[in-house]
């Protein structure tokens, strides 16, 4: 719904115009309004946001995965339901964010064709792997915890279909926290079986779901140009922070404990102190060499492949009508 009526993009004019439109842009930013499709914008920005945008339509695609393969082992039927509407869900949220990237110039062909050749990322989260019932409950309440923390900001992005997306996908990502901390509260007061099932998986997701906020502050490359450009409105640390601050105290309530010798609340800041992070395996993980990459791209690969007759049928009806358009049009003149 997005890439109806755009304008092609415009050769670049001569730099003194581009100096001036990009100063009108700077303030346009500054001043909180939001910037369109058809608006004129650094080559810069578009770049960012469609880096950003596509690696989050992306993970919401391969962020069905780990919890696919557990709709037909849930426990109860409700459960399966909840789920199922879940990953449907996360479906639906990668492609309002391909709509959104598309505006930007990139067609969604050319976005999928990124990720399958390895030349795009997608969240590191979703290269681990869900052992029990306990990880998709471990999923929603963390997973989808720390995404809602840093998608709400979104919502005030600059770039208007982005931000208006968001909203739609925060809603439903405020059910999928819920859900999984439902799960994480009734395992927690069951069997001392279930509430061990809780507990490791907390201790297997805690460490991967900080990383997903992005590196340290002093090594993100790209994160004050976002700040600067209203793309981002809290950097990775501040993010990770309100996350474990939010956090803990929930885990204190359903009696688990966190895998982090070193929490500690300082009663200067009035947050919670936390333990180094293995930025090592980040890196790793982002290298392709997480416990799941490989699983998870052969799984999109795979599905990619397989859909192929479904989108050469579209295309074929597709210049089907626009023939007979074509004929009607012929006739009528």
């Amino acid at each position: 719904m997005y890439t109806q009526a755009l304008n092609a993009p415009q050769s670049d004019e001569r730099h003194l115009e581009d100096a001036d439109k990009s100063a009108r842009f700077e303030a346009r930013v500054a001043n909180e309004q939001r910037i369109e499709p058809n608006d004129w914008m650094p080559a810069a920005y578009r770049k960012t946001l469609t880096r950003q945008i596509s690696q989050h339509a992306h993970s919401e695609i391969v962020g069905m995965l780990p919890e696919g393969n557990w709709i037909t082992r849930a426990p109860t039927l409700r459960r399966k339901a909840a789920l199922l509407a879940k990953v449907q869900d996360e479906c639906g949220h990668g492609l309002y964010l391909y709509a959104a990237a598309e505006t930007l110039g990139s067609s969604r062909e050319e976005l999928v064709d990124q990720l399958l050749g390895g030349k795009a990322k997608y969240s590191s989260i979703f290269n681990y792997p869900t052992l029990t019932w306990a990880d998709i409950g471990a999923i929603g309440w963390l997973v989808d915890g720390a995404a809602i923390m840093n998608q709400i900001p979104l919502c005030r992005c600059s770039y208007g279909p982005y931000a208006r997306a968001m909203i739609r996908v925060c809603k439903e990502e405020s059910f999928h926290q819920r859900q999984g901390y439902e799960i994480m509260v009734t395992l927690s007061r069951g069997t001392d079986e279930q509430k061990a099932m809780a507990q490791d998986a907390l201790n297997r997701w805690w460490w991967p779901c900080l990383m997903m906020f992005g590196p340290p502050d002093q090594q993100s490359q790209h994160g004050n140009q976002s700040t600067r450009w209203k793309i981002k409105r809290f950097s990775n640390d501040e993010l990770r922070q309100k996350f474990v601050d939010a956090t803990v105290p929930q885990a204190r309530y359903l009696g688990l404990t966190m895998p982090d010798p070193e929490l500690r609340f300082n009663d200067a800041t009035q947050h919670w102190d936390f333990g180094a992070i293995d930025w090592q395996e980040f890196a790793d993980v982002l290298a392709g060499f997480g416990p799941c990459n490989r699983d998870r791209m052969a799984a999109r690969r795979k599905a990619h492949d397989d859909g192929a007759w479904v989108r050469e049928a579209a295309q074929a009806y597709a210049d089907k009508e626009r023939a007979r358009r074509a004929a009607d049009n012929a006739v009528a003149a």
